[in-house]
């Protein structure tokens, strides 16, 4: 999407995305290689009855959910920071997660008017529509090439 498009209360779906365990293992034996994450027969006794994802991959996740329906082909480049993460459910083999982001705020920069400034939150759920995780992330983009601002995404015109 391109940044014209975004605007405050702006809500954006995308999903599923179905969690496989062979992707669950290689994750966390890649990046988070705690029990709870790749030992089936310690995490069927542990506190969650059995494997779960690690909330790394959860991020993962919803980081390709939200390139696939906001980010691709937008004048996003960078993102100065996640704010707050939160995992609020264990992920499972087998879940199929959906991402629901709500623009929060999106404005050119004051100081800089080129930079556009997307603020999201983001809340992934899975098919019985518990969430999973939550988060609040800033993105930054390249509004150079853009239009000038004449009310775009909610900001006032400036002279």
């Amino acid at each position: 999407m391109k940044f014209a498009e975004l605007s405050a209360g702006q809500v954006i779906e995308a999903g599923p995305y179905l969690v496989t365990m062979a992707e669950l293992l290689q994750f966390a034996q890649a990046y988070d290689p705690q029990w709870i994450h790749t030992d089936a027969e310690r995490a069927a006794r542990g506190r969650f009855g059995g494997l779960i994802a690690s909330g790394w991959h959860t991020c993962s996740i919803a980081m390709r959910l939200m390139v696939d329906s906001v980010l691709k082909d937008s004048e996003c480049f960078v993102s100065p920071g996640v704010h707050r993460i939160q995992w609020t459910h264990p992920v499972r083999a087998g879940d199929a997660l959906r991402l629901r982001t709500t623009v929060v705020e999106a404005r050119r920069a004051r100081a800089k008017p080129a930079l556009g400034v997307m603020r999201s939150r983001w809340q992934m759920r899975n098919a019985d529509d518990i969430e999973v995780m939550n988060a609040e992330a800033t993105s930054l983009y390249d509004l150079a090439q853009a239009p000038p601002a004449q009310g775009v995404c909610g900001a006032a015109r400036r002279k």
